[in-house]
């Protein structure tokens, strides 16, 4: 795999209205090649659908790669029949994953319960299409584990994915570890503050991590208080492989390798409609 995959960007997000086009284009000179845009709400399968069909016909872009899924925070603004809006986009189209699904403990989030609710749905979802899941686990390590434990015992077993911006412990990442899941790191290693994230993004196997930015959210520490873009990966990479004290080209290759390991129809699968229902 050529260049950078940022595992997880909003081009979607409204913070990219005014200059979407050209953020686009900064990333693809910075050298990414790939970008994965999760939804955080049904309504906006349609407009990540429509930027993954978009990036196909600019050769200037990254190419778009969509996930489809209810994000913790919008559950409370879900409507009754989404859920089954959602597997209606995943039969008509080819998502790689489904997300940005799991779990918020921050105060102020929504119910727990209600998103549990959401959160063992969308993962039963997952093991019927045969898809990856791209977890929030935002201060809730421990409950998302239970869940997946839980729902991987009464069902079919996942087929992994990525616990995006890992903030959790290194014995609760051996376990996602052991779950099938990659850990994603971004803007958060770049602050000379983040002693557990570095140390964690350090010492976890290279094999098991991937990059992402979460554009527009998450700005490295250049970019403190300003919007973030998917241009910022290259650099929070040499930042992660200096500290792991490796050469930035061989962390780019095992990370791409990771991705295409736990993503394998990047290397192929059409953006277009495809259906990927296992039928």
């Amino acid at each position: 795999m050529t260049g950078w995959v940022d595992t997880h960007v909003h081009w979607d997000a409204a913070e990219f209205d005014i200059d979407r086009d050209a953020a686009l284009s900064r990333a693809f000179t910075a050298g990414v090649r790939n970008a994965f845009n999760p939804s955080v709400c049904v309504s906006g399968i349609d407009k990540v659908q429509a930027l993954c069909r978009d990036s196909l016909a600019h050769p200037d872009w990254p190419r778009i790669w969509p996930a489809y899924g209810v994000h913790p925070l919008y559950v409370q603004q879900a409507a009754e029949n989404d859920l089954a809006s959602l597997e209606t986009a995943l039969k008509s189209a080819c998502p790689i994953a489904i997300g940005e699904i799991g779990l918020d403990g921050y105060p102020g989030a929504p119910d727990l319960e209600q998103q549990r609710g959401w959160f063992e749905d969308q993962l039963v979802l997952a093991i019927e299409y045969a898809l990856p899941v791209i977890m929030h686990v935002r201060y809730a390590v421990e409950d998302v584990i239970r869940m997946l434990k839980r729902v991987q015992g009464r069902h079919r077993k996942l087929a992994g994915g990525i616990a995006h911006a890992y903030n959790g412990s290194a014995e609760q990442a051996e376990q996602l570890i052991r779950l099938g899941f990659l850990l994603g790191f971004g803007g958060s290693l770049t602050y000379e503050g983040s002693t557990r994230i570095r140390r964690l993004a350090t010492e976890l196997p290279v094999e098991c991590l991937v990059l992402e930015t979460d554009a527009p959210d998450m700005s490295p520490s250049w970019l403190r208080q300003q919007r973030n873009e998917s241009a910022a990966l290259p650099r929070i990479a040499e930042m992660l492989a200096q500290l792991r004290g490796i050469s930035v080209e061989t962390l780019r290759v095992q990370i791409g390798a990771n991705v295409l390991r736990q993503f394998p129809a990047i290397a192929g699968k059409p953006c277009n409609g495809a259906v990927a229902h296992p039928d």
